[in-house]
């Protein structure tokens, strides 16, 4: 993923975004709603991946926004963009999410009518994966992000500790571990990133782990394991902002 922080921009040609709305036109209320979440920062929003149905009606976009990290501390950076033109009336709406990692936000747009293997991300705008475990769960991310909610995520682009972690709980109770935990963690030096996936019983143990995580104090993280098929999972509450290290329990 492209990061404020990228040790080597000057090695690359940054894209613009180019939402193809000359001409169209919305109501107030859809007009206010894209001027706050996207047409403010436009000039420092990236395409990480776009697609555009044939006959352009649908668009769809990873975005990565660099002006978040002059905002709160661990807000998402990316932004998953749905827009749809009506070319006869010449107008527009759009549905747009924050999300913390590239594949979450391949996932929206997926289910939000994508095709799949069309909203691969631009190989020249961040860190590759390391390894295969890491494409392996980017690639189910992305097919099965719907099948969990996400309570909590806090990005830090620090270039000594550049991660972000993710706490969801599945919506099957039956699923294996019903809070998980996603890393992501960055190597700033090889310019490789890698993702990692663990499994809690708990929301209150995930959130600690993340805790940890983020001040240096994590142990290694659970393997994924069967939940209790007679506990049914308590949610994850949904927090306003993500929480900074040492975060009051």
């Amino acid at each position: 993923m492209l990061s404020s922080t990228d040790p080597a921009p000057a090695r690359k040609s940054i894209p613009v975004v180019d939402f193809d709305l000359d001409d169209f036109d919305a109501d107030e209320e859809v007009l206010l709603d894209f001027d706050r979440q996207v047409g403010v920062g436009r000039d420092m929003l990236t395409p990480l991946a776009e697609h555009h149905s044939a006959d352009g009606v649908h668009s769809y976009y990873v975005l990565f926004d660099g002006s978040v990290t002059w905002g709160i501390p661990g807000m998402p950076q990316l932004m998953a963009l749905h827009l749809q033109r009506d070319r006869d009336k010449r107008t527009f709406t759009f549905e747009g999410e924050r999300l913390p990692l590239p594949a979450m936000a391949q996932s929206w747009l997926i289910h939000r009518g994508c095709p799949p293997d069309a909203i691969g991300l631009n190989p020249e705008l961040g860190p590759p994966a390391a390894d295969e475990a890491t494409r392996a769960l980017e690639r189910r991310l992305s097919g099965d992000g719907d099948h969990y909610a996400m309570g909590y995520s806090y990005t830090r682009d620090d270039p000594d500790d550049m991660l972000t972690v993710v706490a969801l709980r599945a919506l099957d109770e039956r699923a294996p571990s019903p809070f998980r935990v996603l890393v992501e963690e960055v190597d700033t030096d090889a310019w490789t990133h890698t993702l990692r996936e663990g499994g809690f019983d708990t929301k209150d143990e995930a959130l600690r782990w993340c805790d940890d995580r983020l001040t240096g104090k994590a142990a290694p993280l659970p393997p994924v394991r069967p939940a209790a098929a007679a506990t049914r999972p308590t949610g994850l509450p949904k927090a306003p902002a993500p929480h900074p290290p040492g975060r009051s329990r």
